[in-house]
C-alpha cells in the first residue's frame, strides 16, 4: 500500500470516481464515495472505536475532508445495513448538512433515526427493500437482499454510464438463516451476467478458510447453558445483534426465565426491533432490570452490551463492582460476539475480571456461542465465481484480510492488475471496464471526545499516553525581570511518579545553576528559561529514574 500524497487528475467526462474514505486498513469507519458528473452518492458512514493508544477517545470518524466543500453535491447517502460501523457517524456528517437523503431499508433507517433525534436531526429518508431500484441523481441503484447479523442488510448495485459497481457491504452466506433471509445469490448471478464493472467486496474473514457456520448452529448451545445454569445468566452481545438476542429470548423462555435489557443502546434497538417485527418476545418474558433483582436467582437472564470490553459498557462495570448487578458464585456470563481486533486485551480484562468473582465465563474460545457475520473465504469464491467481476476493491478489513481477498480474486481468475490494494484515500476511476488508480488523498484520523470532534491531534494523545505511562513532573521558578535572579525556587510536583517528591531534592541546585548560567548570559525571555529548566530536570530524570515523563516548566517574571 503506497502512502505517497498525489493530487488526484480532473475527473474526466463519462467516468466514475471511487474514494474509500473509511474501511481499508481497519474494521470500523466504513465509507466510500462515488462521483459521476458533478455529484456525489456516499455508501455508508460509519465510526471506528477507540483501542488503547487512544486514550479519552470515543469515536474515530472518517474524514470528511474528502467532501467538505461538496456538500451541495452529495445526492444521497446509501446505509447497508444498522451497524455502528455503518451508520455511527451519520449524525457527524449531518451536522455539517442537515438535508442530506438517507437510503436504506427499513431497520437500518429506523436505528439511524433513534440515533439523530438524540443529536436533535430529523432525517429526510427513503426507504428501499431488496429488489428496489432508484434514481438517485445520475446514479442508477438497485438494492440486492444480503445475509449478516443484523436483519435487512442490504447489497448495492450502482450504474452510471461508466459501468456497474456492486458494493456487498457486510455479509455472508448464511444457508438457513433465522430469519429465512438468503444473500440473493440469483441477482448476484444476473448483475454477473450484465457484467460487473467493479466489486467492492466484504474482506472481514477472506483469512478464514472454508465457510461461516450457521447462526442457527448457536441456538442449541445457548439453550443448554442456560438451562444447566445454577444462577443468574447475563449475555453480552452487540447492542445491534437481534438474531443472537432472539435466541436467548427463546432460550430463557424455555426454561422459565425472564429477560432484562441492560444498557441505553440494546434497550432503545430491541424496542425498535420489536415494534418493526424483527424480534419477537412471548408474552411475559421481558421484565425492567429493576424489577428483576426481585426475581429468584434461577429465574432471569440479563441481555447486556460491553462484550467488546468497552470501559463504560455494562459489562465491564459489573466486572469492576460499579454496576447495580454485581455477578458472584454461581453466576454464568455469556459472551455472544467475536473479538473485534485490537479489543482482545480489554475482552480477556473482562474475562479475568468476571472469574475473580467467580462468575463462569463463557466464550467463543470455550463454546460455540458465536459464528460471525462475514463471509469466510469460500463463500467469497462463491462470489467471484458466480460474477466474474472485471476489477475488484476489497473493502473493510485491515491490511491482511485485504490481501486474503485479493488472493482469492486473483486464484478465481481475475488478473493481478484488476485487483486493487488501496487505502484509505486512494481515487480510483472506472470507465468502459478499466479501473485505475488516479490519486491519493492525504486522510487522518477525526477523534470526538466528549462534545469535542476534530480538536484531538495524534500530538494530543501522545500527550495522553505520556502522562497515564511515565507521570507528570511541574517546576515552578520566580525569577527577576530585570537580572535573571532566582528569587524563589525551584518547586517541583509530581504526578504518576511513584518516587516521593523529596528524591527532586538533589536537581534542585542543577536547575538553579543551569538558570543562573543562562541569566550571566544575557537570556531573558521566558520560553527559552522554561526550555533550559525542561532540559535540565529532563536529562536527570532520564539518568537518575529511568523516567520519561511529562515536564511542565513555569518561569514566572517578578
Amino acid at each position: 500500500m503506497s502512502t505517497t500524497v498525489s493530487a488526484p487528475e480532473a475527473l474526466a467526462s463519462g467516468t466514475l470516481r471511487v474514494t474509500p474514505v473509511g474501511g481499508l486498513g481497519e474494521v470500523g469507519r466504513n465509507m466510500t464515495v462515488f462521483e459521476f458528473d458533478g455529484k456525489l452518492l456516499i455508501v455508508d458512514c460509519g465510526v471506528l472505536f477507540p483501542e488503547e493508544h487512544q486514550p479519552g477517545v470515543d469515536l474515530i470518524l472518517p474524514d470528511f475532508e474528502a467532501i467538505r466543500g461538496r456538500l451541495d453535491d452529495i445526492v444521497g447517502v446509501v446505509l447497508t445495513h444498522g451497524h455502528e460501523d455503518h451508520i455511527g457517524a451519520v449524525p457527524y456528517l449531518l451536522k455539517r448538512k442537515g438535508d442530506i437523503p438517507l437510503i436504506g431499508s427499513q431497520l437500518t433507517l429506523a436505528l439511524v433515526e433513534a440515533k439523530l433525534k438524540e443529536h436533535r436531526i430529523k432525517p429526510y429518508t427513503l426507504t428501499v427493500k431488496e429488489g428496489q431500484r432508484e434514481q438517485v441523481g445520475p446514479f442508477d441503484l438497485e438494492f440486492v437482499a444480503v445475509n449478516h447479523s443484523i436483519p435487512d442488510a442490504l447489497a448495492v448495485g450502482i450504474r452510471t454510464p461508466a459501468g456497474l459497481v456492486l458494493a456487498t457491504g457486510d455479509f455472508k452466506m448464511d444457508q438457513l438463516p433465522l430469519d429465512g433471509r438468503l444473500t440473493d445469490l440469483r441477482a448476484f448471478a444476473r448483475l454477473g451476467e450484465e457484467g460487473v464493472d467493479l466489486f467492492l467486496v466484504d474482506s472481514t474473514n477472506a483469512d478464514v478458510p472454508g465457510f461461516t457456520p450457521l447462526e442457527r448452529a448457536i441456538g442449541p448451545v445457548l439453550d443448554q447453558v442456560i438451562g444447566k445454569a445454577p444462577r443468574r445468566v447475563i449475555v453480552a452481545s452487540f447492542s445491534s445483534h437481534v438474531h443472537r438476542v432472539q435466541q436467548v429470548i427463546d432460550a430463557a423462555a424455555a426454561h422459565g426465565r425472564r429477560v432484562a435489557f441492560l444498557g441505553r443502546s440494546m434497550v432503545r434497538n430491541m424496542t425498535i426491533a420489536e415494534q418493526l417485527g424483527y424480534l419477537h418476545v412471548p408474552d411475559g418474558v421481558l421484565i425492567d432490570y429493576k424489577k428483576a433483582k426481585d426475581l429468584p436467582d434461577d429465574r432471569i437472564v440479563y441481555m447486556s452490551t460491553g462484550s467488546q470490553g468497552e470501559p463504560m459498557a455494562v459489562l465491564s462495570r459489573m466486572a469492576n463492582l460499579d454496576h447495580a448487578i454485581e455477578p458472584g458464585e454461581g453466576d454464568t456470563v455469556i459472551l455472544a460476539s467475536s473479538l473485534i481486533p485490537g479489543n482482545e486485551n480489554a475482552v480477556y480484562r473482562v474475562i479475568d475480571g468476571l472469574t475473580k468473582l467467580g462468575a463462569n465465563v463463557v466464550h467463543k474460545a470455550n463454546a460455540k456461542v458465536h459464528v460471525s457475520g462475514h463471509a469466510a473465504a469460500g463463500e467469497l469464491l462463491y462470489c467471484y465465481n458466480i460474477l466474474k467481476p472485471k476489477n475488484v476493491l476489497p473493502v473493510h478489513g485491515e491490511y491482511r484480510h485485504l490481501m486474503a481477498n485479493a488472493k482469492l480474486a486473483q486464484d478465481s481468475g481475475i488478473p493481478a492488475e484488476n485487483t486493487i490494494l488501496a487505502e484509505n484515500g486512494t481515487v480510483i476511476d472506472l470507465k468502459d471496464g478499466v479501473a485505475r488508480v488516479v490519486g491519493q488523498l492525504d486522510l487522518g484520523f477525526v477523534y470526538v471526545d466528549g462534545s469535542s470532534v476534530g480538536e484531538i491531534t495524534d500530538a494530543d494523545l501522545k500527550d495522553r499516553r505520556i502522562l497515564g505511562e511515565e507521570g507528570f513532573i511541574s517546576v515552578i521558578v520566580v525569577v527577576d525581570a530585570a537580572t535573571g535572579r532566582i528569587v524563589t525556587g525551584p518547586e517541583i510536583h509530581a504526578r504518576g511518579v511513584a518516587e516521593d517528591d523529596a528524591v527532586f531534592d538533589s536537581v534542585k541546585p542543577k536547575i538553579a545553576q543551569a538558570l543562573t548560567e543562562a541569566a550571566q548570559s544575557g537570556v531573558r525571555d521566558q520560553h527559552a528559561l522554561q526550555q533550559v529548566v525542561r532540559r535540565t530536570i529532563g536529562r536527570w530524570v532520564n539518568q537518575s529514574l529511568r523516567r520519561r515523563p511529562m515536564i511542565v516548566p513555569m518561569v514566572i517574571e517578578a
